[in-house]
């Protein structure tokens, strides 16, 4: 697989996702940076179709949680039940085991069963009465959330948020997006009609290509900048940390993989961390209404950019 397969996905999709480019490629950058996405935004803006386009253009199995006060850990992971005939228990494996699994309005289930996605999504296993199975190769997790839902549900801990690699929102379609769509109707009986483009050999070629990637030490020293400024500034409790770093350098990786370069350059960097960072970040008390990306963005511009 080629950045130009990858070109292949987001042109074959276009269709069915009408003004969510963007979304995609963010989506598609995570899922091969072997990552995961949060998605907040308000109902009825293309959240599922978006997870299940994906999915089926990419030939891989796919898992749906609707997220309720009243889900179990168990409805989420799988449970071990005892089968009669032979005599022993058995586990059943839950939804997690898909390869993209999409756990809908997460912020309306309780923080136990949130944090049954903890050890899913930072360690690609899941432990179920003492035993430990491990998720498949090919992994991602697609959440949503209400920004505007405010009764019933429990806000995300920061050690939950930090294990999605990108927080994005889809936002309303353009005029001229918006228009096709009313024309075309409501697609999502067609989402079966979407074939696959590519196949999971060469899915898991694409992204052993994107670890490939060259990263330079003056790329490494300027996200190393960016991390100091975070962690050294006066509205912050907390700054960027090692792995919120990690994770940076890894989406650059796949965006310079999508503009058909095998090296970064500090423009990966800038496109991408308004959709990395601002979630990573801890604001003090005093401060929490100020806007996160607007502070982390000008957080960007005090750094040098390297030659």
């Amino acid at each position: 697989m080629s950045a130009l397969s990858l070109e292949r996905i987001e042109s074959y999709l276009s269709f069915f996702l009408q003004g969510k480019e963007r979304a995609l490629r963010l989506c598609l950058i995570a899922f091969f940076s072997r990552g995961h996405v949060l998605i907040e935004d308000l109902p009825g803006l293309g959240k599922t179709t978006l997870a299940i386009a994906i999915s089926r253009a990419m030939d891989l199995s796919f898992g749906r949680v609707q997220c309720t006060s009243d889900l179990l850990p168990t409805d989420i992971t799988g449970l071990t039940v005892y089968n009669k005939t032979k005599g022993e228990f058995e586990f059943h494996p839950g939804p997690i085991f898909n390869n993209i699994v999409l756990c809908d309005e997460i912020n309306r289930t309780t923080p136990k069963t949130q944090s049954a996605l903890l050890e899913a999504m930072g360690e690609r296993q899941v432990t179920v009465d003492g035993r430990t199975y491990r998720l498949p190769e090919i992994f991602c997790v697609i959440a949503t959330q209400n920004p505007m839902e405010q009764f019933g549900t429990f806000p995300l801990p920061h050690s939950q948020l930090d294990r999605f690699t990108i927080k994005m929102s889809i936002g309303y379609p353009s005029p001229d997006a918006e228009r096709e769509i009313l024309r075309i109707g409501d697609i999502r009986d067609r989402l079966q009609e979407i074939e696959p483009v590519v196949g999971r050999g060469e899915v898991l070629r694409a992204i052993r290509e994107i670890e490939d990637v060259h990263v330079s030490d003056k790329i490494i020293n300027y996200v190393l900048c960016i991390v100091e400024k975070t962690r050294r500034n006066g509205y912050l409790l907390s700054g960027l940390s090692t792995r919120g770093a990690l994770v940076l350098l890894g989406v650059a990786k796949t965006n310079a993989y999508l503009h058909r370069r095998d090296y970064v350059i500090p423009e990966d960097i800038k496109e991408l961390i308004p959709y990395v960072v601002p979630h990573r970040v801890v604001f003090k008390e005093e401060y929490e209404h100020l806007d996160r990306e607007g502070l982390v963005l000008s957080l960007l511009e005090e750094v040098r950019t390297p030659a």
